[in-house]
């Protein structure tokens, strides 16, 4: 196991975890940017009003990409088991 093939392990880890993140992240700040507008423009400021919506957006945005997320997950996951031998020698 050479430095450069765990370097490009932990690469491949961090892109997957920001690719899997990046829907319900991508939600989440459009429904806070939102929200945001909307306080603005009529100047009601209840914290309530901002963390709600977010939730549930992100929840149903999850719902949504669930299959995706673990259908990504698995592949990445056996990939990961397939390179096993090739680590032990």
């Amino acid at each position: 196991m050479t430095p450069e093939f765990v370097v490009s392990v932990a690469a491949e880890a961090v892109k997957m975890s920001l690719l899997l993140s990046l829907p319900l992240l991508g939600v989440g700040l459009a429904v806070g940017l939102a929200i945001a507008v909307l306080q603005a423009t009529t100047q009601v400021q209840e914290m309530t009003l901002t963390f709600v919506p977010k939730i549930v957006a992100v929840l149903l945005a999850l719902l949504v990409a669930a299959p995706w997320m673990l259908n990504k997950m698995t592949q990445f996951a056996s990939r990961m088991i397939t390179t096993i031998p090739d680590i032990v020698h």
